[in-house]
């Protein structure tokens, strides 16, 4: 099932009794299973062919402000994210780790908020010789 995830990590959350002063509330936000027909591969015919992709974006965020406020300005926007995870996919590349690069590029330099991204590129049925449901890396900063 795709779609889009919101998680509070109670991990990150301030302990109890912390003398009235407001903790940050980190959380993730996961946008999983976006797919994309491009034209990414190490062949020449990969690349005029297309094929299946599928990416996962995890963001850490402080949810502190949006959680109160209810106001999507103090928020981390997953939907801009979406569109730049389809701006990068439309771009053609070599190399699946050259297309997550890209994306967490533009995400931090379009975005403000974000303390960690992870994203994972995948390619379905990749021509390797044999029957393979995808290949993918994942990459993190």
């Amino acid at each position: 099932m795709s779609g889009i995830r919101l998680f509070r990590c109670s991990s990150f959350k301030s302990p109890p009794g912390d003398l009235g002063v407001k903790g940050n509330n980190m959380g993730l936000i996961q946008i999983e299973g976006m797919e994309f027909y491009s034209f990414h591969g190490h062949f020449k015919e990969e690349r005029i062919v297309g094929n299946r992709f599928l990416v996962d974006l995890t963001i850490e965020t402080d949810m502190q402000k949006p959680a109160e406020s209810d106001n999507l300005k103090d928020a981390v926007n997953y939907q801009q994210a979406y569109q730049i995870v389809k701006q990068e996919m439309e771009k053609k590349s070599h190399l699946l780790e050259h297309i997550a690069g890209r994306i967490l590029d533009a995400l931090y330099s379009e975005m403000q908020g974000i303390k960690k991204a992870t994203v994972k590129v995948s390619k379905m049925n990749p021509p390797m010789g044999g029957r393979i449901q995808s290949v993918s890396i994942v990459l993190t900063r």
